[in-house]
């Protein structure tokens, strides 16, 4: 007789026979392994049947079948009648032997009646379901699920009320006409901007986050996730009020109360979502004293907290809204934060947590800076790169531009937004200010002051678009200065605005490109190909309106009108405004976005350089980097929620 043999086929080992033998001996082997199969079925059915009534027993009867017969039982820190402490602090509570046993047997009669009465009730219901018609059950199914979605809105997104607190004073938030006609019809022209990149986006995009004004259609990017967010509704509805455009202002108003949801599932930039609708829900709130606004800014500050769960509470670049889960941009430095990112959190955390009384928010930010405060910095700067994880700093990057920027304009506004009672803001600001002139501010063989850009102990001899908005930042940050240095940063100011405008007049459509050198005989212009476009950005605009309002000269309202007349020339489109590839070319490619910033931004800062100053007082409001003001906060003897009182 041949053994079979054992060959491994998916796991598993099957009998085969070898040639020529007979058929019998596998014949026996199959009955045998079904008789052993046929007893393992058996015996798994019991332990099932076993595990079964086991596990459809409640909780409490589990416990208790388990406690039975036990002569001790740990239980730590309890005191009661019959006790006896070890040595460890554990008490021991001595079994009551046999005399209860006619109380469990008790027990388990009324559990095995419940059991049998609850069967009994689930055979009746599912008999009765079965009665009914299909169309009845799929009612039925639909009433429970919209249940069930009302329950969980309900939880998630429902107004939570939040505690009365003053209004700060709130000045100059409408109006502002020029007395002069030629200004005024400029600032008209600027409104009409306005409301054609609006009316555009209302028939073309709506509810999306941007606009593709050539295709017409609607537009996102990652910082915003994969959800439609309006951010274009939430980034413009301050400008619109502003504006006196208030039939656009109550569309937006109505979209934001019925549709702008947070409880999705999307993956967002903390840095952008913070400047955009955090401060333009805030900046709306404080402008119109519409309730709406203040309630969802808080919702979705509440849904940006997770991002803070770091090892160092430095919180990371995303989060998604709905599971909290965070993580960093895969290219920024061995896994870091931006600084710029990170540092550009604080007016509006501190708006939080005055608003709700609830002191996280501030203690977030305080913490951000403590912690920056005990670094060592080299050569003064702060690199653009901190690991979240480990504390560390990356790569020594240091920029007044992208990756850097607005964390120095935050220190600044910080002390601003307080009345000038956050005077650890402005030391910090002060010495970060001294370290950047000292290593970064240089003037061209051609006479321009520029911001260079310092690599790993090297100074490039390159300028950002975005670095543009530090002409307006050192302007308001002269008043104040250590060492009547007041009249040397107004002057630092007018000397970049004066290079950022050669940047835009050096061009084929006096539009400025994303960057520009300073060397090898090129001054204020683009090189690469990649550094030659122009996305609708505002920094320029910016710092000419900061110059204007601090020296009235006219110069800036002229290099103004011609960046509104660019503008108009080269990037409207029927379908609204459009970005466009080069700058030098005198037939340039549009790039088909219509930015959020544009509405933001770039167009408010332009209408406010051409209204009166008695619109948005600079001594009432603080922008932040979106543009959107925010209310000096008087507090007088007021002390923010887990703060400690400022001093003057």
């Amino acid at each position: 007789m041949t053994t079979p043999a054992l060959l491994p086929l998916s796991g598993r080992r099957i009998p085969t026979l070898s040639p020529g033998a007979s058929s019998f001996p596998h014949h026996r082997a199959t009955l045998r392994l079904s008789e052993k199969f046929i007893l393992l079925l058996i015996l798994s059915a019991f332990i099932t049947l076993c595990f079964g009534a086991f596990f459809f027993l409640p909780d409490n009867s589990k416990h208790k079948r388990f406690d039975l017969g036990l002569e001790d039982v740990l239980i730590p820190h309890i005191d009661t009648p019959k006790e006896g402490k070890h040595a460890s602090g554990q008490v021991i509570i001595h079994g009551q032997g046999g005399h209860d046993e006619h109380r469990h047997r008790e027990e388990e009669e009324s559990l095995r009646d419940k059991i049998r009465a609850d069967h009994e009730r689930a055979l009746q219901e599912a008999k009765e379901k079965l009665r009914k018609s299909r169309e009845e059950l799929k009612a039925e199914i639909q009433t429970e699920k919209n249940k069930v979605m009302e329950d969980l809105k309900k939880k998630d997104i429902g107004p939570k009320p939040l505690p009365p607190v003053p209004m700060p004073k709130v000045v100059g938030v409408s109006d502002g006409e020029p007395p002069e006609p030629d200004v005024k019809e400029k600032r008209d022209k600027i409104r009409e901007m306005m409301k054609h990149a609006w009316d555009s986006y209302r028939q073309y995009g709506w509810g999306h986050n941007e606009l593709k004004p050539i295709a017409k259609k609607g537009h996102s990017t990652n910082i915003f996730g994969s959800s439609q967010l309006g951010a274009t509704i939430v980034d413009a509805v301050d400008t619109l009020y502003i504006m006196g455009l208030h039939e656009e202002f109550k569309d937006g108003q109505e979209w934001i109360e019925q549709n702008l949801d947070f409880s999705v599932n999307a993956e967002v930039s903390v840095f952008e979502v913070n400047i955009r609708f955090i401060g333009g829900l805030l900046a709306a709130y404080y402008l119109s004293g519409q309730e709406v606004f203040k309630l969802k800014a808080v919702q979705l500050a509440e849904k940006l907290l997770p991002a803070f769960n770091t090892p160092t509470g430095i919180p990371w670049a995303m989060v998604n809204l709905k599971s909290g889960v965070g993580r960093n941009w895969g290219w920024a430095s061995a896994g870091s934060s931006i600084l710029a990112e990170f540092g550009t959190l604080h007016m509006e955390f501190v708006h939080l947590t005055y608003l709700t009384g609830n002191p996280a928010y501030y203690q977030k930010v305080m913490h951000i800076r403590k912690l920056l405060a005990k670094m060592d910095r080299p050569n003064g700067l702060y690199p653009n790169y901190l690991n979240p994880r480990t504390g560390r700093w990356g790569q020594h990057h240091t920029s007044v531009g992208g990756l850097g920027d607005s964390f120095y304009e935050y220190l600044l506004k910080a002390w601003l937004m307080s009345d000038k009672t956050d005077t650890e803001a402005r030391k910090t600001y002060d010495d970060a200010i001294e370290a950047i002139e000292r290593h970064l501010v240089r003037k061209s063989n051609g006479g321009l002051t520029f911001i260079g850009e310092w690599k790993n102990g090297h100074l490039e001899r390159k300028m950002g678009h975005l670095a543009c908005f530090a002409g307006g930042m050192f302007a308001l940050g002269a008043d104040g200065s250590p060492d009547d240095k007041a009249g040397h940063y107004l002057q630092l100011g007018a000397e970049i605005a004066h290079t950022c405008h050669e940047s835009y007049d050096r061009t084929v459509l006096k539009l400025g490109p994303e960057a520009f050198k300073f060397d090898s005989g090129l001054e204020a212009v683009a090189v690469r190909q990649n550094e030659k476009y122009y996305i609708l950005r505002p920094e320029v605009i910016e710092t000419y309106w900061y110059m204007w309002r601090f020296t009235h000269d006219p110069k800036y309202r002229q290099w103004g009108w011609e960046a509104v007349q660019a503008i108009d020339k080269y990037c409207r489109v029927s379908g609204g405004f459009s970005g466009v590839k080069d700058v030098y070319s005198s037939n340039p490619t549009y790039d088909d976005v219509q930015q959020s910033f544009f509405l933001a931004e770039t167009l408010k800062y332009l209408y406010l350089l051409f209204s009166s100053d008695d619109l948005l007082p600079l001594e009432n409001w603080v922008f932040n980097t979106e543009a959107h003001p925010l209310p000096v906060l008087h507090l007088g003897n007021i002390t923010l929620p887990g703060s400690e009182p400022a001093q003057r």
